[in-house]
Parts: structure tokens; C-alpha cells; sequence
């Protein structure tokens, strides 16, 4: 019982005075992290991935200062904590290098900004909705729903493909028509389906060319451009319009076909 005097006389108000310093650091960082991101949101011009990014930055700042102070309050010299610390982070650092190359990629997205909250991307073999960027992670969803983490440092050293970085889209199609069929014809029947196709733009200019002539037909070559979210509505109007059309002016669309030659021989 004396021993534990002597520990609750010597340590009792320097226990009671760091869990007070954790509390209020705890609720510090907290409180200012959703004071940034409340702030920042406002803004319409600030993307919400640096807002989030920002706001989980200053957080783990605060706690990490946070901790400093609560070891100062049981007598831990601070400049020799750091300097214990710095040795420490440098083996750390190497153990975790890989790790922390995530965080310096996290770092180089946020100030170069190749992608924002929204966009369709692929990157590192796999493609999705932007959601959030962590410090060490990028967080994807597939167009059916599922969730993709990918590290940092595969987004940052790969080459990323933004199909939702500009306003607009081309939309391209081959078709192929009978080698019988009256290609000008062809043209003006898939130019016509084209005119009533609302979202399609006038400027630039639908381009239809005969692309190649196939084994079995004589492939259109068809680019069209609409704004980027109207891209998967006119692929799939336009390819159900060309057909109908082409139905009705008569023009086939041939089926592969291979001529087979029998030879019988001589008995």
C-alpha cells in the first residue's frame, strides 16, 4: 500500500494531466478536421478530394502533437524524444519505404491533381468512379457497385486514363454492309440516323468513311461526338438506330461468311 502511495503521490497528477492532454487533443483534431472540411466544402471551386486529404492531414498533425505533449507531461525530454524519434523514423522509413512512397503519392495527386472526386479513370490495370484519396490509398467504384483500393503508388507510377477529364466524347462504330449494297446510299441512311439523334453534336461534324474492306463486308467507319455523360446512352441508341434504319432501306448486314471448295478425287 506504500509503494502504491508513493506511485499515485509521484505519477497521480501527471497520469490525470496526460489523459486530459489526449482527451483534448482527441477532440481538437477532430473538431478542426470537420471544421476544414466544412470550410473547404463550401467552396465550389476546392475539389472534395483535397478537402478530405486536408482535413486528414491536419488530424494526424494535431494527434501527433498531441502525443509530444503527453510524454513531456511524465518528464520526457522532448529534444532527446525527437532525436530518438528521428533515429527510430529512420529505420521506420526504411522498413516501410514502400509504404511511405504511397504517402508521397498521395501527396503528388493532391498538388498535381490528374483526377477529381467523379471522374471515370483507368489506372493500374483496373477502372472505376473516383470516390476518395486517402494518404495512402485510392478508392474506385466499378460501374456495378464494387469497391476498389488501389496504393497510391500504383496510381501515381502508372499511366491513368481519364474518360471524364473533358466535356466531350467521340463515340466510334464499325459497321459492316453487303458488298452488293449501295454504300453512298449507306452513308445518307446512317446519316439520317444520325440527324435525329438529339444528343449528338453538329460540331465537329459526324464522320462517315469507309474504314476497310472486310472478308465478309465493307466496313463504316462512323465517329460521332456527344458530351462526355451522354457517351453509353448514344453508343447504345445510335447502334439500335443504324440497324432499324439499315433494315428499312434494304441494306444487309452480312454475317461472316468462308467459301468451302470439295475436291473428289480421282477414283
Amino acid at each position: 500500500m506504500d509503494t502504491i502511495e508513493r506511485i499515485i503521490t509521484a505519477y497521480g497528477l501527471s497520469v490525470v494531466g496526460g489523459i486530459a492532454i489526449l482527451i483534448a487533443g482527441w477532440i481538437v483534431a477532430n473538431t478542426v478536421s470537420r471544421t476544414i472540411r466544412r470550410v473547404m466544402g463550401r467552396r465550389e471551386t476546392i475539389d472534395p478530394l483535397l478537402t478530405g486529404f486536408v482535413a486528414s492531414l491536419v488530424k494526424y498533425l494535431i494527434l501527433a502533437v498531441t502525443i509530444v505533449a503527453v510524454l513531456s507531461q511524465f518528464g520526457v525530454q522532448t529534444a532527446s524524444m525527437i532525436a530518438v524519434l528521428g533515429a527510430a523514423g529512420l529505420a521506420i522509413g526504411l522498413a516501410l519505404q514502400g509504404t511511405l512512397s504511397h504517402l508521397a503519392a498521395g501527396v503528388m495527386i493532391m498538388i498535381f491533381r490528374p483526377f477529381r472526386q467523379g471522374h471515370y479513370i483507368e489506372v493500374a490495370g483496373v477502372g472505376g468512379t473516383v470516390k476518395d484519396v486517402t494518404l495512402f490509398t485510392t478508392e474506385l467504384a466499378t460501374p456495378d457497385n464494387v469497391q476498389i483500393i488501389v496504393p497510391n503508388g500504383k496510381v501515381w507510377g502508372d499511366v491513368v486514363r481519364n474518360f471524364s477529364f473533358h466535356d466531350t466524347r467521340r463515340v466510334d462504330f464499325a459497321l459492316g454492309i453487303g458488298y452488293g449494297d449501295d454504300i453512298d446510299k449507306a452513308i445518307k441512311t446512317v446519316q439520317g440516323a444520325i440527324a435525329k439523334e438529339k444528343r449528338a453534336h453538329t460540331e465537329p461534324e459526324p464522320l462517315i468513311v469507309v474504314g476497310a474492306l472486310a472478308d465478309s463486308s465493307v466496313n463504316l467507319t462512323i465517329r460521332v461526338w456527344c458530351d462526355g455523360g451522354d457517351y453509353w446512352g448514344v453508343k447504345f441508341d445510335l447502334t439500335k438506330a443504324f440497324k432499324e434504319a439499315l433494315d428499312k432501306a434494304g441494306i444487309s448486314i452480312p454475317f461472316p461468311q468462308r467459301d468451302v471448295h470439295l475436291h473428289q478425287a480421282a477414283g
